[in-house]
């Protein structure tokens, strides 16, 4: 059962991307998360499109700076939250200090959102899954973050999409598997 079951098991919405890696586990989620936010110009496009800036950060790096919280990790999962109205043009979210606060938020009026990243072992590599769910914590909220995905949704997966791309591309680099 993956790690973001935990946290958001209930979800509004929902999508899942993933792409198989010639690595083993442990280092495909490393390469995933320290691989860069905008890998190429159409991701930092969208993201700036979006009013969000993806400097020289990792993807990682990049969660953190936009209010995300690690609610757990292993070493082939990782899993981040945040909370807000991200419908609004800045994001509306909302600062939580850590995982128990992200547990327990309840703001009316938002989205609870858990991102993960993670490895499965398979022949030859590893399956490299990214997910992304969303949890409104009332109507108002859930009918306000319907319209949003219908406009961002497509956007949001090319993004993803594009991340697993950059990561597999690294993975068949010489050297990428670090020994």
């Amino acid at each position: 059962m993956p790690l973001i079951d935990d946290w958001l098991p209930e979800f509004d919405v929902g999508e899942r991307h993933d792409v198989a890696v010639p690595l083993e586990p442990e280092r495909a989620l490393e390469l995933a998360l320290g691989t860069p936010a905008a890998p190429d110009r159409i991701v930092r496009a969208l993201i700036s499109a979006r009013g969000m800036v993806a400097r020289d950060e990792t993807i990682e790096g990049f969660f953190a700076a936009h209010r995300f919280v690690v609610l757990d990790r292993s070493s082939t999962e990782w899993v981040a939250g945040a909370v807000g109205a991200v419908w609004r043009p800045r994001g509306g979210l909302v600062w939580v200090d850590d995982a128990e606060a992200w547990r327990t938020a309840n703001v009316p009026g938002t989205i609870k959102g858990a991102v993960d990243f993670r490895a499965e072992a398979i022949p030859g590599g590893s399956r490299l899954t990214t997910e992304t769910r969303v949890k409104a914590t009332d109507d108002r909220a859930r009918r306000a973050f319907r319209r949003y995905w219908l406009a961002i949704g497509p956007f949001s997966a090319l993004i993803r999409r594009r991340w697993l791309a950059a990561v597999m591309a690294s993975a068949k680099r010489p050297g990428a598997s670090g020994s």
